[in-house]
C-alpha cells in the first residue's frame, strides 16, 4: 500500500502528537471513519447531536485535533464534524488529491453523504479553503452557508517572497534538523508563536512526504458558479495568500461573497483573538 509517511517510526512519532492535542482538548468525540471512492476518511465529531451539523476542514500539513483547538466554542452550539483531509499527516488515507481539478470536491461530497449531512456549514482554515471551494464549484447542494480563513485559492502572495521566508528556511530544517530554521519561518507565518506547532511540524517535515505543488488560485468562471453565501477572512500581513488582495479579487469574482473582513494584525495563521473572531461570526450566523 501506498505511504506518504517516509517511516513506520515517523508515523508513529507523528500520530503520538496527534492523539497528545486531542487530549489536551480535554473534549467528548467520537472518532468515525467514512469510506469515500478517494480513500477512507477519518472524523473527529463532538457537540449536541441535535444541534446544526458544521464540517471544519484544517490546512495543509495538519490535523482534526488541531483545527478543533482554534474554534472551541463552536461545539456548543454546532454538532461538529473536524475532517482529517486526505494526503495530510493525520488518520486519513495517505491519497493526495490533484488541485487541479475536481477532486476534492468530489471527496468532500461523498463525505458528507456518508455522514448523511444536509445544510451544512463548512468552516475552513487555508488549504481548508480551497478543498471547499472545490466543493461549492460543482457539489454545493449540501452547504448551507460557508466561512473561510485565510483560504487558499482566491489569491497568491510574492512567489519570491514565499521561497526566501518560507521554503528555504523550511528545506534548511529537513538538511539539519536545528529548531531555529522552524522558528524563523514560523514567525513569518504565524501571528503568535505556537509550541505545539514547532513540536508536530518539525516532526511532519522529516518523516511526512509533504507536496509543494504551486496552489492554484480559481478562475472567474468557476467563481461564479458558485451561489452558496460566503463569509471570507483575511489577515493583512498574510505572506502565502495577502488579505488585501484576497478581498478585492473575492468581492470582483464571488456573486455569493456576503462579507469580508480583514483582520489588520494578523499572520497567515491567526492567534486566539482572530480565531475568536471567526468564532462569533459563525455563531451569529446560526443566530440569525
Amino acid at each position: 500500500m501506498a505511504t506518504l509517511f517516509k517511516s513506520e517510526q515517523g508515523k508513529n512519532e507523528v500520530f503520538a502528537l496527534y492523539e497528545e492535542k486531542l487530549r489536551q482538548l480535554d473534549l467528548t468525540y467520537e472518532s468515525r471513519f467514512v469510506d469515500t471512492t478517494r480513500g477512507k476518511t477519518h472524523l473527529l465529531i463532538t457537540g449536541p447531536a441535535d444541534q446544526p451539523p458544521l464540517l471544519l476542514v484544517h490546512g495543509s500539513n495538519a490535523c482534526a485535533p488541531i483545527a478543533l483547538e482554534a474554534y472551541p466554542e463552536l461545539c456548543k452550539k454546532y454538532r461538529v464534524y473536524a475532517v482529517d483531509v486526505l494526503g495530510q499527516p493525520n488518520k486519513s488515507a495517505e491519497v493526495r488529491l490533484s488541485m487541479k481539478d475536481d477532486s476534492y470536491g468530489q471527496w468532500m461530497d461523498e463525505v458528507m453523504e456518508a455522514l448523511g449531512l444536509e445544510q451544512v456549514t463548512l468552516l475552513g482554515f487555508s488549504f481548508g479553503g480551497l478543498v471547499i471551494l472545490k466543493t461549492l464549484i460543482n457539489h454545493g447542494s449540501r452547504v448551507k452557508a460557508v466561512f473561510l480563513a485565510a483560504p487558499a485559492y482566491l489569491v497568491n502572495g510574492n512567489p519570491l517572497k514565499a521561497l526566501w521566508k518560507v521554503f528555504i528556511p523550511m528545506r534548511r530544517y529537513m538538511r539539519t534538523q536545528k529548531i531555529a530554521h522552524i522558528e524563523k519561518f514560523l514567525s513569518v507565518l504565524f501571528t503568535k508563536r505556537d509550541n505545539f506547532a514547532i513540536r508536530f511540524l518539525s516532526k511532519v517535515f522529516l518523516h511526512f512526504d509533504m507536496d509543494f505543488t504551486p496552489v492554484p488560485v480559481i478562475s472567474k468562471q468557476e467563481a461564479q458558479k458558485i451561489d452558496t453565501p460566503i463569509t471570507l477572512i483575511a489577515a493583512e500581513q498574510d505572506i502565502m495568500f495577502p488579505g488585501k488582495k484576497m478581498i478585492k479579487r473575492a468581492q470582483q469574482i464571488l456573486p455569493s461573497l456576503r462579507q469580508a473582513v480583514l483582520l489588520t494584525d494578523s499572520k497567515h495563521v491567526q492567534d486566539a483573538a482572530g480565531n475568536q473572531r471567526v468564532e462569533k461570526l459563525v455563531l451569529e450566523d446560526k443566530n440569525n
